[in-house]
This record gives structure tokens, C-alpha cells and sequence, in this order.
């Protein structure tokens, strides 16, 4: 399935990488060293001890890079891009991208904007005349953003029987085409596959060419990304890696997706190198018009602009988008008022992207990140947590249960297995197997009227629904 890694993990992915973990220094003098200031090697050992830690938790494969400016801070490969071949994942692996694809279908649609080929402001059916009447309203920004209410092809009940056959853009655009709206276009948000599927159908449209051959013409080859393209399966590509997934004992390979079926929503791949010369040129106006970029940019609902979200997290404005797809996570942020880039690729599927992502960036603003494994237990009265167990909602679709079994108290997300968590401080509590922590706001009785979730940098408030307890004594 395509995924952006909205919907918080919380439990940890228990499979079994290879004993072995490999580090490869950065080869990229390419983007410059600069003149590392007095604290970069504690800031740097600090982001080592961060990915070494989901390393051993085995939760996390992949590479990392951290750049400030032209300062490449953190340049490195951990595990293997092919386990069975012991290959390592190296700064040159290319990894499956998943929804970070999203932004290029979007910088597209601005190129064919400014060429005068299109408005964002146009309504699809000026390009589509055939289309539904459901469809009268709906406009390519309301596809950029995700408010154009048209269903996501990736939670069909028939996607997964039809995940492994070639497909065409034009049959993909089928899939939904005659579907009901989910809801009336600009009215809400919801995070839909289709939208940015019929992007690319629209691209090669308007533009007489393939997706394909857009992007490496229009984006790849100006911005020197020779390591980037659309996925194949059957093409030969160097230095790809393979994905895998967590299984019931352990690591196994990925389920198989033909790449026709992601398209414009998340068939790309890349490597972190040359998503940083991506970033560098998209926000460093290599380009992109500054009023594109600017529209590009902006947020219209939950956060959410043309393929980017944009957020202001710990006093740190950031652009940033994740990925998921069978075998890959991926996350790449940038946060413009220090010119700080943030890239994650990982080939084994997990939240591990999203976590590093958020930490790496608090280390370089000089914040403090406590692991998990530095996180220590304290006792309490199990008595105290008759006052924390019920049901809490976290969003629309996502509730947290907290339960207790004798003196240990459990979370469980929808959907998920549940996982203990433990005291730190009497209303504080965290998770051993994964970086969550949880914290209980309670009235004067003791009874918790919400929590508190902090995970991937992020705080969210989730207010308590039902599942009244007996008032601690």
C-alpha cells in the first residue's frame, strides 16, 4: 500500500535483521564540507548514537543524511540492502520512495503552470470533459491538496488482489473515476492516492509525454539527480535496494507490487544524495519560480500544501513528507529558517524514518533527545493506574486503549497489539520497544481526563471517550 506515516505506530517492529551492521562514510565532496563549527562532533556523535539505537533495536535499515547549509553532517549506510547477498546499504543504495513521490508529481504540475500549459485553479474536467458530473467542481488544487474528496484507489477492497498486475494511467484513473465523492471538493481533507494518481494521468495529458520522461527531463537531469528515476521491476537498476517487512519470526521479503499501480502517487526511487540536490534545488530556486514555490509551499488544510506538508514543530518550521510502500519507509524534511536537511530511506517497512527524522533535527537545534534505552523505570502504586485505564481519541479513526492486567498498564492503538508501558514519573509512562511516551492529564481525584502522546517529535492530545475506572485510594 501507498502511505504517507500519518497514522502513529506504536508498537515496534520485532523482526531480526542480520547481526551484522555496517556503517559507510559519506563519498559526496560533491556538496561541500564547510567549516564545521565546536559543537559538530558532539552534535554529530549524538545523531550516530540515535540511528545506532533503532540499529540494535532492529527496527531501522537504511541511510542517513543530515546536511546544514553545505555542511554535510551525517552521511552513512546502516545494514544491507540485500540480506541474502550481505550487500550494504550505502549513501549510493536507491530506495523505493513510496509518497514522497508526491512532490514531484506536484513540482511537475507547477512547471506545466508557469509554461502556461495549465492553472492550478483549473477545473479537471477542462482536461477531462467526460468525466462525471461529480467532478464539475472539483479543481487541480483541490487534487494537489487532498480536498477533492475523490476515494482513495489504495483502500478499494479489490487493491490488494490487483497490487501485482501491469496497469495504465488511464486504467488506474478507471478504478475511480465513477465512484461516489467522499465529500463535496474544498470541504475537508483526506489523504487520497487517486488524487495524485490522476496528477500523472493529467501531466501526460497536458504535456504529450510520459510521466516517466517528464520528471528526468524536467526535474532528474536538470537538477544532476543521475541516481533517480521511475521504478521498474523488471529493469536492471544498480545498487537498488531489496524491501522487506516484519514477520511473525522474523525478517521476510516484501510483498510484490508492480510499479505501474503507485504511479504519480509513489513510484519513484532515489538515493539521500540525490534527494539533497532535489531539496537544494527545489527550495535553493533551481527550479522553480519563487511565486511557485511559494504556492507550492503553502498549506490549505491539516497542514497539508501541494505534495508537502508543512508544520511548525518545537518552534521549527518544517516541509517535509514521508513514504511507505511494500519493503520501504522514507522521510525527507527540510526546515528552511536554518537551512537544515533531514533525509531517511529505509528498506524494511516500520515508523523508524518518521522517529529519526524528528530527532536528528532536534539534536541539530540543540535540543535534547532522551532514547528509549536512557529512559528508566520507576515504581508506583499499580493502584494509580485504575485511574488511566479507558479509551482515549487520538484522531477521527484512531483510538488508544490503555488497560491494566495486575500491576503492569498497557496501550493499544487500533488495529494494533498492545504493548506495556512503563512509569517514569507517577503520570509519565513509556514504551522498551518502541520511542513512545504517554502522558496523563488527570483531575484532582487522579482520574485522567486525556493523554498525551509524544512521538516523532510531535505532541498529540487525545481526550478520554469512555472506559471509566474506579478513582485510585
Amino acid at each position: 500500500m501507498i502511505r504517507i506515516n500519518r497514522i502513529l505506530v506504536l508498537t515496534a517492529v520485532t523482526s531480526l535483521l542480520s547481526a551484522a551492521t555496517l556503517c559507510v562514510n559519506s563519498r559526496s565532496p560533491a556538496f561541500g564540507s564547510g567549516g564545521a563549527s565546536p559543537q559538530a562532533p558532539s552534535t554529530v556523535s549524538r545523531m550516530e548514537e540515535i540511528v545506532q539505537d533503532s540499529v540494535s533495536r532492529k527496527v531501522f535499515m537504511g541511510t542517513v543524511l543530515v546536511a546544514r547549509g553545505d555542511e554535510i553532517l551525517l552521511d552513512k549506510g546502516y545494514g544491507f540492502a540485500n540480506l541474502e547477498l550481505d550487500v550494504p546499504d550505502t549513501p549510493s543504495t536507491k530506495f523505493r520512495l513510496g509518497s514522497v513521490t508526491k512532490q514531484f508529481t506536484a513540482a511537475a504540475i507547477m512547471l506545466l503552470q508557469e509554461r502556461g500549459k495549465l492553472s492550478v485553479d483549473d477545473l479537471v474536467k477542462k482536461y477531462m470533459p467526460d468525466a462525471p458530473a461529480a467532478w464539475d467542481k472539483i479543481t487541480i488544487f483541490n487534487v494537489l491538496t487532498h480536498t477533492s474528496g475523490i476515494p482513495n484507489y489504495t483502500g478499494f477492497p479489490d487493491y490488494q488482489p490487483l497490487q501485482g498486475i501491469p496497469t495504465t494511467p488511464g486504467k488506474l484513473v478507471a478504478r475511480f473515476l465513477d465512484k461516489p465523492l467522499d465529500f463535496q471538493p474544498g470541504e475537508r481533507y483526506s489523504y487520497s492516492n487517486s488524487g495524485y494518481v490522476l496528477l500523472g494521468y493529467l501531466i501526460e495529458k497536458i504535456s504529450g509525454e510520459s510521466y516517466e520522461r517528464f520528471l528526468q527531463e524536467n526535474i532528474f537531469t536538470p537538477l544532476g539527480m543521475n541516481d533517480s528515476g521511475y521504478d521498474s521491476n523488471t529493469a536492471i537498476i544498480p545498487h537498488r535496494a531489496e524491501g522487506y517487512a516484519p514477520g511473525p519470526t522474523g525478517i521476510v521479503n516484501a510483498d510484490y507490487t508492480d510499479m505501474t499501480v503507485p504511479f504519480a502517487a509513489g513510484a519513484l526511487y532515489s538515493t539521500t544524495e540525490d534527494l539533497l540536490r532535489w531539496e537544494k534545488g527545489l527550495y535553493g530556486g533551481k527550479l522553480l519560480k519563487p511565486d511557485s514555490l511559494v504556492k507550492m509551499t503553502t498549506p490549505f488544510k491539516n497542514n497539508y500544501a501541494f505534495g508537502l506538508e508543512v508544520r511548525t514543530v518545537n518552534g521549527h518550521k518544517v516541509i517535509n513528507h514521508g513514504g511507505g510502500i511494500q519493503g520501504f519507509n522514507t522521510m525527507v524534511a527540510y526546515y528552511p529558517d536554518d537551512k537544515l536537511e533531514v533525509i531517511v530511506l529505509s528498506n524494511i517497512n516500520g515508523a523508524a524514518p518518521q522517529d529519526l527524522t524528528a530527532k536528528l533535527a532536534a539534536v541539530a537545534h540543540g535540543e535534547k533527545v532522551t532514547l528509549s534505552s536512557e529512559r528508566k523505570q520507576i515504581q508506583v502504586d499499580p493502584k494509580v493506574y485504575d485511574g488511566y485505564t479507558g479509551r482515549y481519541q487520538l484522531t477521527p479513526t484512531v483510538t488508544l486503549t490503555i488497560t491494566r492486567e495486575g500491576d503492569h498498564l498497557f496501550s493499544q492503538s487500533s488495529a494494533q497489539p498492545k504493548s506495556e508501558i512503563f512509569p517514569e514519573a507517577e503520570n509519565d509512562y513509556f514504551m522498551k520497544t518502541a520511542d513512545v511516551q504517554i502522558t496523563f492529564v488527570t483531575d484532582s481525584q487522579g482520574r485522567a481526563t486525556e493523554l498525551i502522546l509524544h512521538q516523532n517529535g510531535q505532541d498529540r492530545h487525545a481526550k478520554r471517550i469512555e472506559g471509566d475506572a474506579p478513582v485510585p485510594k
